[in-house]
């Protein structure tokens, strides 16, 4: 199975911003969710269609937005599965929500 993963712009100037051991971190955490995309909490109402994956580092709990599709691109004999990423925000839950919305709301 193939897996395409996109970083939104939100979500790559939050990890450039970020020391070196939490971009590690980060990059566990998006590796996580790549080999099981359900591990995440399923929102509803306006972020349906995004889920939320939460974990802690030094203490504080974060929170990455993404959000998949699941494409069967079928070749002359064979049948590939592709799993395509999204990943949109990261942060701590201060705000996290409203301004998910915000971010979402802007790009439609």
């Amino acid at each position: 199975m193939n897996k395409i993963i996109n970083y939104k712009r939100t979500f790559s100037q939050f990890i450039k911003k970020q020391s070196r051991p939490f971009r590690a971190e980060i990059e566990d955490q998006v590796n996580f969710i790549c080999t099981d995309p359900h591990s995440g909490e399923a929102k509803i109402g306006d972020l349906s269609g995004i889920y939320i994956h939460k974990f802690a580092f030094n203490r504080q709990q974060y929170l990455i937005a993404y959000s998949f599709l699941e494409h069967q691109h079928s070749e002359e004999h064979s049948l590939e599965n592709h799993l395509q990423f999204e990943f949109y925000k990261i942060g701590t839950h201060e705000n996290f929500y409203e301004d998910l919305k915000n971010y979402l709301r802007s790009k439609r």
